[in-house]
């Protein structure tokens, strides 16, 4: 059976595939739709990251493709819908970057509390300026988390060793785990009232995309302060724009756009917002792990084991799959 790996992923995972007598791994990285969609008919599972877009296009392309494994949290660069249609199976490794994206929006928040990014410019720059860089403690301030999946989870327990209180909103939260996490569960329009930072930690979707615009930032705090770690588009970044030079926002700090990589983006203009190459999940740690986890659920998809983290297994009806894994 053949394995493509279309993005960079942690070596020991591929070695682990390749070590397999019944696996041929090949490692292709940097490939454009038509590529892919010229070599596709050949593999059996593809790996990737980010950076490759499985369009529908190279899905039907793919005439032996039975699993398509995602080394990350996400899977919005997957055509869910059609993998399903054709009886792929989608999967990702949900757990195996919470904690780098956990750190990485602490250390944002951070970041934009003191002005650290601001300050360490001027001081390559040359100059001493300690009075144009007065930051905000974190504790005692609120903090409002959008998503209570694993990295807002771990956000919070962060967020709670800074003495802040935390509010939370997600509708799948039950009052245990809340309480568990000493978090107050409450509504959005809530999070938006009385929370001095807000970070968001939900999937891109239809009822996700845009979901801070001018019209739920007018119901936050004047001098509010947004972390995005998540998906870009979660946040309009024109409204944002519009809402930190207005003074109603207090600042920013991004990780990820609604292009990426961005061209034109009015928000590198502000001093006032932090920015990050979307970098959240990417440390050492959690790409290794990631890698070993999608190339342990790849080998036990394509050698009859258990299917793990498929993001649309329960879509796809018993016959497809069966008919999928005799072909």
């Amino acid at each position: 059976m053949k394995i493509l790996v279309a993005d960079s992923v942690s070596e020991r995972g591929v070695e682990m595939l390749r070590k397999k007598p019944s696996f041929q791994v090949d490692v292709k990285t940097g490939l454009k739709e038509d590529q892919l969609c010229e070599i596709m008919a050949e593999y059996d599972a593809l790996i990737v990251r980010s950076a490759t877009k499985v369009t529908e296009r190279i899905l039907e392309s793919a005439k032996k493709l039975r699993v398509v494994g995602r080394a990350g949290v996400g899977v919005d660069n997957v055509d869910v819908g059609a993998a399903t249609r054709r009886g792929i199976v989608v999967m990702n490794t949900p757990g195996g970057n919470t904690i780098s994206t956990a750190e990485h929006t602490f250390a944002m928040m951070m970041a934009l509390a003191r002005h650290i990014p601001q300050a360490h410019a001027t001081m390559k720059a040359g100059k001493w300026d300690r009075k144009s860089f007065e930051g905000v403690e974190l504790r005692n301030k609120t903090l409002g988390i959008v998503g209570m999946g694993r990295i807002g989870s771990e956000v919070a327990r962060r967020a709670k060793a800074f003495d802040m209180q935390v509010l939370v909103y997600d509708p799948f939260l039950n009052v245990s785990r809340a309480k568990e996490l000493q978090v107050e569960a409450v509504g959005l329009d809530e999070i938006y009232a009385r929370s001095d930072f807000i970070t968001v930690h939900v999937p891109m979707s239809d009822e996700t995309r845009g979901m801070i615009n001018k019209d739920t930032i007018a119901k936050m705090k004047d001098g509010v302060r947004l972390i995005n770690c998540a998906r870009g588009g979660i946040i309009n970044e024109k409204d944002l724009y519009e809402a930190i030079k207005s003074g109603k926002v207090a600042g920013a700090a991004l990780d990820v756009y609604e292009q990426e990589p961005p061209k034109e983006l009015a928000l590198r203009e502000l001093d006032k917002v932090v920015m990050t190459p979307h970098l959240a999940a990417s440390t050492t740690d959690a790409q290794e792990t990631c890698g070993i986890e999608i190339a342990e659920q790849i080998a036990d998809a394509l050698t009859g084991g258990p299917i793990r983290n498929s993001v649309n297994m329960s879509k796809i009806d018993a016959k497809v799959l069966r008919c999928s894994s005799r072909s």
